[in-house]
């Protein structure tokens, strides 16, 4: 036997030693626990309460058993092991720990492609495989798993698809960055075979990392779907994709201006390009450069007209592009050109003949000199007319920014900025340099490189999108039969302009990692020019080299060639435009492709409305034969609690799971330290934390940040994000979890919950806490319906916190003070409902807050011979029950809700040390209706309001002296005692006060009565209205008038 196995009595002996160990550290704590709490018996006084000595003997017998306060270890996967009683207080970490590994065990989240449930869908919109989980992630999964949690227990075949982007430049950025601070090399240097296997060997290394933390949001994906853009099925939607559309004509290649990337070496696309707007010269740092080169300058130099016949002066803020002139721009009515018009200027630097051009649509007479340098090859307005005028194209830059050959010699290989300077010298030289001046303009940053975008003429793929545009363009504007919906509708306007002005889509990239572009080039053996692509026509689109071969050997029949596949790969956007239909398993007509698509509802950020939302439109409806999804709604965009925008070097970027886990102000800055801040930016971003976060961040757990931000999407197209709020919720789920614990205590270990609930036999505060929660139902599913998502929150938030935990939990308890026989049915009715309330109010809240819920589900009794779910996530939504609505209910409680809150308020003017003393009160009614609701409903009103009793006064009835005194509404006003004289005088300002806020408000809607046009204009149930509000106002003044008498007289009296 080996020696280091143990035997069965080592193992024994093994673990009673642990045992004793574990019983000896216990013992400490409790030890240490019970000398703190006698030190705190010591303090307080000798005069205790017999109810504190009750409560400090409790709290000692609680200290004695920590373990049963404590969840026991559960083993992964399995169903959580819940501590015997439920802690004193809210713990996120320990709440939110082990519930989701067993969710994704029981398979709680996948669909059946065979279930006859009807079908709900979103397909997640794929993070990149770089990314970590940032706050705008996180509001997209508590967006999206709030909506499918609410569908999923609504009764549906849920399905929602987690996946991944490959992230062309992203990824390739990261791995070279990696290559280089590792070992030296550059992607060139290893090859391209050798690049792309290091790339997937980072990513099965590192990649995904987001996926992992969206589990730890409790988000809901169905994990057996997981896909990645790159994998060999996406890979194959791709490359079908490219091979129909190209058949079909629709993808094609020309040579255009691309925004091209030096760094990178690639064409980027528009949403990878950041605008700079700058109003002055301006220093800017470059990659490349040692130091910063200067922006916003205007060059002016001469042209000589050919002949020596004079010049033409020309501006530019890129003095450079000169070198690639290729004529000089007149407005053919500008009077100061009209003699030079057909003529010519000589080129400074290699002698050509610029040809002067006049255009009237690029030429504006009242700017500058009225001139204009035409560079067709490095210019988008250029290149236009370029075009119109049959120009030469010359492109002088090559793929890394340096000028090439065409640029002349004497410039030829230098960095195109230090070019900048050598033409500015040139031309002084040459004596055509006219000045220099301040110029407002703005410039382009590559948002991953941060070079600045260089114009520039390249061969590339293109998708042709106008048909397809008016496609997607008539599936939301058709107003008769609209295929899909966008919310907020103020993006409508937006989808309109984008599909109405569509240009082509450029498609290719001159990268390495990504779908390799389907298409072969056949270099002829007799071809002059040897360079792939050289001749537009001798490209081959196919599914794989083998069909390429074919149908090569099939066009170019008799003529000997070898295939070249283009080096270039596809846009990121092209796979990700193809998502949805990829991810159910298109091409192939799969049972999940028939089940699930269209998809049901996109979530996504307004941002991305043409460069995602438009393309999954466009090529859902031209490939998949109908719209990839029904309802598309557009979420906010989160900026910091002052309403900027998140970013690195201001230190305001919040990342989610710091604020699930909490972290203190020194790891925020010990995270900063870890970035690549020059000093000055990481003395701006710790300042920045410092200010926001004083003391770090608290620990919020998943719940109340998915809550919060859930709340927030009422904020139009920003959101502005305060952890505060976070926070707040985080306390909120703490009421939460002592609204259970006071309900077990109520509902005692023996608890069976009735078969049903028939309100009509109940006290009255069931009927209406059911009445309520009816509403709250009702108005939660609307607004879920109706992508209102803010609503929904604050309905179920308002029915928890202002209906159950202030009002009902707070009215039945004198039904449980004592053993009163002729409670005995009211008490077991508010058992019931109490126990009803909080089961449907749990399933109502799920959605929204997944781990508390299911905690705190878990806790409460099951009806008996009843097979409860197994878990809060596949449970029944709550649904609206008929019978349970009850205006009239509701209605008498507004008024003992208003009366309450008139006693809270006087209460609250009392002096510090009798504000929590009970006392007697009174409610003087005017009407006979509502003395008769106030009398029946005195234990609520003095139970709610803390009274030591309460006395009903009709009109007739004279008013009770050393009272403060409130006028709740035209029919009641109330009265409260007090120890002492009252201030007459301070309490007839406050009566003052409120008059003069009605009269203001009677006078407003007299004006408003005594219009011209009121008759004629404002509706008949409108002046009704108004009519009724004007008379309770004005008995409302009366009540204040006779209250402000009554306390005049009690003032003369005394």
């Amino acid at each position: 036997m080996d020696s280091l196995e143990l035997t069965r009595e080592e193992l024994e002996k093994k673990k009673k030693k642990d045992e004793k160990a574990r019983e000896k550290e216990l013992k400490k704590l409790k030890a240490k626990q019970k000398a703190e709490a006698a030190k705190l018996q010591v303090q307080q006084s000798t005069t205790s309460s017999k109810s504190e000595k009750k409560k400090n003997a409790k709290r000692e017998a609680e200290e004695d058993n920590l373990e049963d306060y404590t969840d026991p270890e559960t083993p992964f996967g399995e169903k959580k092991n819940l501590s015997r009683q439920m802690a004193k207080t809210y713990n996120p970490s320990a709440v939110e720990n082990s519930w989701y590994e067993w969710w994704e065990k029981s398979n709680f989240f996948e669909a059946d492609a065979k279930s006859t449930k009807p079908p709900f869908v979103i397909v997640l919109p794929p993070p990149n495989v770089t990314g970590a989980l940032h706050i705008g992630h996180a509001l997209t999964a508590a967006i999206q798993d709030t909506i499918i949690r609410w569908k999923r227990m609504s009764g549906y075949n849920t399905l929602w698809v987690p996946g991944m982007d490959h992230a062309g430049i992203a990824t390739q950025v990261v791995v070279e960055k990696k290559l280089w601070r590792e070992m030296k090399l550059t992607r060139q240097d290893v090859g391209r075979e050798g690049f792309i296997a290091e790339v997937w060997k980072w990513k099965n290394e590192y990649g995904g990392t987001i996926l992992k933390q969206l589990r730890r949001l409790g988000a809901s994906l169905d994990w057996s779907r997981e896909c990645f853009t790159m994998d060999e099925k996406r890979s194959k939607a791709v490359t079908e994709a490219f091979v129909r559309l190209h058949k079909e004509g629709l993808i094609y290649r020309d040579i255009r201006l691309v925004n091209w990337d030096c760094v990178l070496r690639t064409a980027i696309s528009d949403i990878e390009v950041e605008p700079i707007e700058l109003s002055e010269r301006t220093p800017i740092r470059v990659p490349g450069y040692e130091k910063p080169i200067e922006f916003g300058v205007l060059t002016l130099f001469a042209y000589p007209l050919e002949g020596g016949l004079g010049e033409i002066v020309v501006a530019t803020t890129r003095v450079e592009t000169v070198l690639g002139d290729t004529a000089v721009a007149v407005h053919p009515d500008d009077p100061r050109y009209s003699h030079v018009h057909g003529k010519f200027v000589v080129h400074p630097f290699n002698g050509r003949k610029l040809p002067i051009i006049c255009d009237p649509l690029l030429v504006r007479m009242n700017v500058g000199t009225g001139a204009v340098k035409i560079t067709p090859a490095h210019d988008p307005n250029d290149f236009k007319v370029g075009k119109r005028h049959n120009l030469e194209f010359i492109n002088i830059f090559t793929d890394d920014g340096k000028i090439n050959k065409k640029g002349g010699p004497e410039f030829a290989g230098l960095p195109r900025y230090e070019a900048r300077v050598a033409v500015t010298e040139a031309l002084k030289e040459k004596g055509l340099y006219r000045g220099a001046e301040d110029y407002k303009m703005s410039i382009s940053i590559c948002s991953r490189s941060k070079d600045v975008v260089e114009p520039l003429i390249k061969p590339q793929w293109y998708v042709n999108c106008k048909s397809m545009a008016q496609q997607g363009l008539d599936a939301v504007m058709d107003e008769t039969n609209p295929k899909m919906e966008i919310i907020p509708k103020q993006y409508v306007a937006e989808w309109q302009r984008w599909l109405e002005n569509i240009h082509d889509w450029c498609i290719s990239r001159q990268l390495w990692w990504g779908h390799q572009v389907p298409a072969w080039y056949a270099m002829f053996e007799d071809d002059k020019k040897k360079v792939i692509g050289a001749y537009n026509n001798q490209w081959v689109v196919a599914r794989n080299e083998e069909d390429a071969q074919k149908e090569a050997n099939r066009i170019f029949a008799g003529k000997k060639f070898e295939l070249f596949q283009d080096p270039d790969v596809l846009d990121t956007w092209f796979s990700s435009g193809l998502f949805p239909l990829s991810v159910l398993g298109w091409p192939d007509n799969t049972e999940d492709l028939r089940a699930f698509y269209p998809t049901s509802v996109l979530e996504t950020g307004h941002d991305i409305l043409f460069f995602w939302v438009a393309r999954m439109v466009m090529l859902g409806m031209k490939l998949g034969g109908d719209i990839p999804f029904r309802k598309v709604y557009l979420h906010p965009m989160i900026r910091d609690a002052h309403g900027k925008k998140m970013s690195k070097s201001d230190g305001n970027v919040i990342d989610p799971l710091e604020v699930i886990n909490g972290i203190t102000l020194e790891n925020l800055h010990k995270r900063l330290e870890e970035g690549n801040f020059n000093p000055t930016e990481l003395k701006t971003a710790k300042e920045g934390q410092k200010k926001d976060f004083p003391k770090g961040i608290p620990e919020c757990g998943a719940d109340a940040l998915r809550f919060a931000l859930v709340s927030y999407t009422a904020q139009s197209d920003k959101i502005n994000l305060d952890i505060q709020r976070v926070v707040g919720y985080r306390q909120w789920c703490n009421k939460l979890w002592n609204a259970i614990r006071f309900a077990m205590t109520k509902l005692g270990d023996d608890y069976t919950p009735p078969a049903e609930i028939v309100p009509a036999g109940m006290p009255f505060s069931c009927k209406w806490i059911l009445s309520v929660l009816n509403k709250a139902i009702s108005k939660t599913v609307q607004s879920l319906d109706s992508c209102e998502f803010s609503d929904a929150a604050t309905a179920v938030y308002s029915w928890w916190q202002f209906q159950l935990c202030d009002v009902f939990i707070e009215v039945i308890k004198p039904y449980f003070s004592g053993k009163d026989p002729s409670l005995a049915s009211a008490r077991r009715s508010a058992q019931d409902t109490l126990w009803l309330c909080l089961d449907y109010g749990l399933r109502l809240l799920h959605p929204f807050m997944p781990f508390i819920t299911e905690e705190l589900w878990q806790r409460l009794p099951s009806k008996k011979d009843s097979l409860r779910r197994e878990s809060i996530v596949i449970s029944e939504y709550p649904s609206t029950v008929e019978c349970w609505t009850n205006d009239g209910v509701e209605s008498e409680m507004e008024m003992i809700e208003s009366v309450v809150k008139s006693l809270r308020s006087l209460r609250s003017q009392l002096a510090p040390n009798e504000r929590h003393e009970r006392r007697a009160a009174f409610v003087r009614c005017r009407k006979s209706d509502a003395c008769e609701i106030i009398k029946k409903h005195k234990l609520e009103i003095a139970t709610l309001a803390t009274l030591s009793s309460l006395n009903v006064l009709s009109e007739r009835d004279d008013a009770p002296l050393g009272c403060k005194v409130d006028v709740v509404n035209e029919a009641l006003s109330v009265f409260l005692t007090q120890k002492g004289n009252i201030d007459v005088e301070a309490e007839l300002e406050k009566l003052r006060k409120k008059m003069e806020d009605i009269q203001l408000q009677c006078d407003s809607l007299k004006k408003k009565m005594s219009a011209p046009s009121y008759q004629d204009k404002v509706p008949p149930n409108i002046r009704e209205l108004d009519d009724t509000k004007l008379a309770s106002l004005m008995q409302e003044l009366l009540s204040f008038e006779v209250a402000s008498q009554q306390l005049g007289r009690q003032s003369s009296q005394s």
